[in-house]
C-alpha cells in the first residue's frame, strides 16, 4: 500500500500495546507466488496498558480466515492493518494469511533472492508476512514450522535451535521446526529456504558449552566462508573478554545473501548477510573488504546482547542499539588491528557521511523527536554519531566505571525492550554523576563548534574554551552540551610535559589553566578525536607543522598533516596559490619514519575529500566552485608525487609482502602503504609499475589497486577489458568494476560513463549492490556529479523515478546524494531543485522516498 499523505509519529505519543503476547506459532507453507502462513498468538491484556484497542499491523497480505479460541471471526481490515473485538482475558488469535514473495521487490518481509527465500523485518517488514503488533516493545518466544519443497528448498532455516525434522506424507516436502527460548521482537524474526551449504565449525564458551556455527552459502562460494568463521569466532570470544556475555543458544548460522537492502541483520541465531558482507577470498576480496567483513560480523554478533537480549522500546530508541553496538565493533577493531588508524577510519567515515547530515536540512538529532517512515532513520548520525556519544560517556567515567555500568545494564534490563533514560540511568546509579546535560547529545542536533583562545602569563598557560551549535528550525536555542577535550601539552622540542588530561567543556565559554610551565607550550587540542566537533584553535599552518613533526598523540599528528593539506587545497582554490611546503616536507618526514606503522604512514598520503572541501568553503559563505575543488585537488597529488618523486620507488619495494596471502594487519598495512605509493608512482612512469603489478597481483587488493592507477594516469583500458572478461562470472567483482569505472572518469565524462554502464548486459537495478555501486559511484564523484548543465542530476533522478516502485528503501538511502545541494551556485542549486521538485511529483511516490525528498527541499 502506497501512502502519499503519511502521518508523523512522534515520540511523546508512546504508549504500550495493549496486550502481552505470551507465545508465537508460525506455520510456512512455501510457494514463490502463494505462501500460506499460519499465526497462532496466545495474548492476555497488558495490565500496564490503557488503550484496550486490539490493532495488528499488516500490508500487502491476503486474508484467508481469522479465529478466537478456535472460532471464526470477521475483523475489520483497515489502512495498515486490522482491527477486532476481543475478550478481555487470555484467548488465542489464529490468522492465516497469503503472501507473494516472488512479486516483493522491495525486500522486506518475506522475498525471493535468485530463488531463495529470504526475510528481512528490521524496521517494519514482518507486518508483510502476517498480521501482528508489528513493533519493538512486543516480545514474545517464537516457535516456527517450516514447509517446503525438497528439491527447491533442502535447506530450512529460522531463529533459535532446530527441535525437529521430517518428511510430509505422501509429498515430496519436507519441514523443520525452530525454536527461539529468548523473547524477542518481530523485527528479529528470521526465514531462510533455498539450495544453500554450509561451511561448518563450533566453538566452545566460556562457561564450557559447545555451540555449532554454520555459514550458508550458494553451491561455488564454499571456498570465501573462512575468514568470516575466523571473524565470528574472534567476536564470540572477544564479546566474553571483554564485557563477558556468553552466547546464548546451542546454534549460530549466518546466511549470504545477494539481493538484501543493508549490509547484515542481527537476527537472533540467525544472522542475514548481505553476500558483500561476509563473502572474502584473496582472489576477489581487497584487504578494505576483509576489514569491512570482521567488522560487520562482529557488529552483528554484538547485537546478541546489545540489540536482542535488550532491545529498544520503540524505533526512536534506534541509537540504545545501533551506537552502542557500532561503539562495539569499534572497540573489537581497535584491538584486533591498530587502534589509532582505526581511530582515524572512523572518524574520516564520520566527518563524509555524519557531519553533511549534520549540517543540512537531513540534520536530527541522534534520538530523534518525530518521523514518518523509519527506514530513513538509520543514518549515520544515528549509528555513527551515536556511538561517538557513548565513546564521550566512557571517556568522562572512565574505563572501570563504564565496565561497572555495563554489566549493571545487563543485569537490569536482560529481556527489556528499553529507552535511553533507563541507559543513562544505570550509568548514575552506578557511578553518582548526574548525566541530565550530557543527554542532550540524544536530543540536540548539529555538530558543535569548539574554539579555543591561548593566554600565557608568568608560568601559567590558560586555553579559553567556547562552544556553539547552529540553530536549526526544530530547535533555534541550542544549549551547551557536555564535551570532553582531551589536551597536551608539549614543549618547544617536542617532549610531553604534560600527558592527556581530559577537560569538561559544559558551558558556553570556560577556561583551564596550568601552572609551573617555565615556558609556552603547544597544545595537543582533542586528542583521539575525544568529541565529534569541530575544532577552531590558534597557530596556523606554523603551528599544524609543528605538530606533525612532534606530535605524540598519533589522531591529533595525523590530523595535523590533514589540517595542512586542507589549508593547502582552501589556499590553492580561492587565490590560485601553490601547495603549502610545509605540507609536503611534514609529509616527506612522515613518510621517512620507518619507525611508523605502514598503515598509519599510508593514511597520511591521504587528502581531504572534495566534498569535504567544498562543505568547508561553504561554511566560509563561499559558493563551492567542483571543477576548482577537483583541480585543486589533482594539483596538490601532481606536488606530491614531484616530491616524493625519489622516495616512492623505495616505499613501494620495501612494502612488497612475499609469501601466501593474508588479510593481517601487518600484511594489510604494508599492502595500503605501497599502493599508496604506487598511485603517485604512476604519475611518474606513466603506469609502467602498476602495469607489471596488474600483470603479476594474485589478489583482489594488488590487481584493483594496479587498474585504479592505469585508470588515472590514462592507460588502462587494455586492462579494464581484460578485467571483465576474467571476473565477468563473479558479481560482487564485478561490483567493483563498475564501481571504478565512473570514480576513475575525468568530471566532464561522468555522466556519460553512467549511462554507458546502465546499459550493460549486467547492470540489474533490482539488485541493490549493483543499483548502489553504479548511482552511488556516480554521486560520489564530487566534480562529476556536479559538473556544469547538470546531466548527473538528471540521470541519477531518472533511475530514482524507475526504482522507487520497485525498492522504496534503496531509492530513498539514495537520495541523500541531494542532501548538500543549498551549498553550491544558483545556477546549481536551480538545476538540483527542478530535479527534486520532479522527483517528489512522481505519482505514487513512496513513503520513503517522498519523506527523504520534501526534507531536502525544506
Amino acid at each position: 500500500m502506497r501512502d502519499a499523505s503519511p502521518q508523523t509519529i512522534y515520540l511523546k505519543d508512546y504508549t504500550p500495546f495493549g496486550y502481552i503476547i505470551d507465545a508465537v506459532d508460525l506455520t510456512f507453507r512455501l510457494d514463490p507466488t502463494a505462501t500460506r502462513v499460519i499465526s497462532r498468538l496466545s495474548l492476555r491484556p497488558n495490565p500496564e496498558a490503557s488503550d484496550p484497542c486490539f490493532f495488528l499491523h499488516g500490508e500487502d497480505l491476503k486474508l484467508i480466515s481469522a479465529k478466537i479460541d478456535g472460532q471464526d471471526i470477521a475483523p475489520r481490515l483497515i489502512e495498515g492493518g486490522l482491527e477486532a473485538d476481543v475478550p478481555n482475558a487470555p484467548f488465542v488469535w489464529e490468522t492465516e494469511v497469503e503472501i507473494n514473495p516472488q512479486a516483493n521487490t522491495a525486500l522486506e518481509g518475506l522475498y525471493m533472492s535468485n530463488g531463495m527465500y529470504c526475510t528481512q523485518c528490521e524496521a517494519q517488514g514482518f507486518r508483510k508476512i502476517t498480521y501482528y503488533p508489528d513493533r519493538p516493545d512486543v516480545m514474545s518466544v517464537f516457535t516456527v514450522r517450516i514447509e517446503g519443497n525438497t528439491d527447491t528448498t533442502p535447506q530450512l532455516l529460522s531463529n533459535g535451535n532446530k527441535v525437529e525434522t521430517g518428511a510430509l506424507s505422501n509429498s515430496d516436502a519436507q519441514f523443520a521446526v525452530w525454536h527461539d527460548p529468548w523473547p524477542k521482537p518481530a523485527y528479529l524474526f528470521a526465514l531462510v529456504a533455498g539450495d544453500l551449504v554450509a561451511h561448518q565449525d563450533s566453538i566452545v564458551t566460556m562457561s564450557g558449552k559447545t555451540v555449532q556455527l554454520a555459514i550458508w552459502v550458494r553451491p561455488g562460494d564454499e571456498n570465501k566462508c573462512s575468514f568470516g568463521m575466523d571473524a565470528l569466532k574472534k567476536s564470540m570470544r572477544w564479546d566474553e573478554d571483554v564485557y563477558g556475555r556468553e552466547y546464548d543458544l546451542d546454534e549460530f548460522n549466518i546466511v549470504a545473501v545477494d539481493d538484501f537492502n543493508m549490509g547484515a541483520m542481527e537476527n537472533k541465531g540467525l544472522n542475514i548477510f548481505n553476500s558483500s558482507c561476509v563473502l572474502a577470498s584473496a582472489e576477489t576480496s581487497t584487504d578494505a573488504n576483509f576489514e569491512r567483513i570482521e567488522a560487520i560480523i562482529a557488529h552483528e554478533y554484538f547485537h546478541n546482547w546489545t540489540g536482542n537480549r535488550i532491545t529498544c522500546r520503540d524505533w526512536f530508541q534506534l541509537c540504545l542499539k545501533e551506537g552502542l553496538t557500532v561503539f562495539r565493533d569499534h572497540q573489537f577493531t581497535a584491538d584486533e588491528r591498530s587502534a589509532p588508524v582505526a581511530r582515524i577510519d572512523n572518524v574520516l567515515a564520520l566527518r563524509a557521511r555524519q557531519f553533511p547530515e549534520d549540517q543540512g536540512p537531513l540534520s536530527h538529532p541522534v534520538r530523534p523527536e518525530s518521523f514518518q517512515e523509519i527506514n530513513n532513520f538509520y543514518t549515520a548520525t544515528v549509528y555513527e554519531k551515536g556511538a561517538e556519544v557513548i565513546g564521550m560517556l566512557k571517556t568522562l567515567v572512565g574505563d572501570a566505571a563504564y565496565a561497572k555500568a555495563l554489566d549493571l545494564y545487563f543485569d537490569r534490563h536482560d529481556g527489556d525492550a528499553a529507552t535511553i533514560e533507563d541507559w543513562l540511568k544505570v550509568f548514575q546509579d552506578s557511578t553518582g554523576r548526574d548525566l541530565s546535560q550530557f543527554k542532550r547529545w540524544y536530543s540536540q542536533s548539529g555538530t558543535p563548534q569548539v574554539t579555543v583562545r591561548e593566554d600565557y602569563d608568568g608560568d601559567t598557560f590558560t586555553l579559553h574554551m567556547s562552544q556553539s551549535t547552529a540553530p536549526s528550525t526544530e530547535q533555534p536555542n541550542k544549549l551547551p552540551q557536555v564535551i570532553p577535550v582531551a589536551v597536551g601539552l608539549l614543549d618547544d622540542a617536542g617532549n610531553e610535559i604534560l600527558p592527556t588530561q581530559v577537560l569538561e567543556l559544559d558551558q558556553d565559554e570556560k577556561s583551564f589553566s596550568f601552572s609551573g610551565m617555565s615556558a609556552r607550550p603547544t597544545p595537543s587540542i582533542l586528542r583521539n578525536f575525544s568529541a565529534p566537533v569541530m575544532l577552531t584553535q590558534e597557530g596556523g599552518n606554523s603551528r599544524r607543522a609543528f605538530l606533525l613533526a612532534h606530535d605524540t598523540d598519533p589522531f591529533n599528528r595525523w590530523e595535523a598533516g590533514r589540517m595542512l593539506a586542507r589549508a593547502s587545497l582552501v589556499d590553492s582554490i580561492t587565490t590560485g596559490s601553490a601547495p603549502n611546503p610545509d605540507y609536503l616536507s611534514g609529509l616527506v618526514a612522515v613518510l621517512s619514519d620507518t619507525t611508523l606503522d605502514p598503515a598509519y604512514r599510508a593514511l597520511m598520503f591521504g587528502q581531504p575529500t572534495q566534498s569535504e572541501l567544498a562543505g568547508i568553503l561553504h561554511e566560509s559563505s563561499t559558493a563551492p566552485d567542483p571543477q576548482a575543488i577537483h583541480d585543486a585537488s589533482e594539483t596538490l597529488r601532481a606536488a606530491k608525487a614531484e616530491t616524493l618523486a625519489d622516495m616512492l620507488p623505495d616505499l613501494y619495494a620495501q612494502n612488497q609482502v612475499t609469501g601466501p596471502f593474508s588479510p593481517d594487519a601487518e600484511a594489510v598495512g604494508k599492502r595500503a602503504l605501497a599502493n599508496a605509493a604506487l598511485a603517485l608512482l604512476s604519475r611518474q612512469d606513466g603506469g609502467a609499475t602498476a602495469a607489471l603489478q596488474y600483470q603479476n597481483s594474485d589478489n583482489m587488493t594488488q590487481q584493483l589497486a594496479a587498474l585504479a592507477a592505469l585508470l588515472d594516469v590514462g592507460a588502462g583500458d587494455d586492462h579494464l577489458a581484460a578485467f571483465e572478461a576474467q571476473w565477468s562470472h563473479d558479481r560482487l567483482v564485478m561490483d567493483k568494476w563498475f564501481s571504478l569505472q565512473i570514480m576513475q572518469a575525468k568530471p566532464e565524462d561522468v555522466a556519460d560513463t553512467t549511462r554507458r554502464l546502465t546499459l550493460h548486459a549486467d547492470f540489474d537495478m533490482k539488485n541493490p549492490n549493483r543499483f548502489r555501486a553504479v548511482m552511488g559511484a556516480l554521486s560520489m564523484h564530487h566534480a562529476g556529479f556536479h559538473h556544469d548543465g547538470g546531466a548527473a542530476y538528471t540521470l541519477l533522478t531518472d533511475w530514482l523515478i524507475k526504482l522507487d516502485p520497485l525498492n522504496p528503501q534503496t531509492t530513498a538511502r539514495m537520495c541523500s546524494a541531494f542532501q548538500t545541494w543549498t551549498r553550491y551556485d544558483a545556477g546549481r542549486q536551480a538545476l538540483l531543485r527542478a530535479q527534486l521538485e520532479r522527483l517528489v511529483a512522481t505519482p505514487n511516490l513512496s513513503r520513503d522516498t517522498s519523506e527523504m525528498i520534501t526534507r531536502i527541499l525544506g
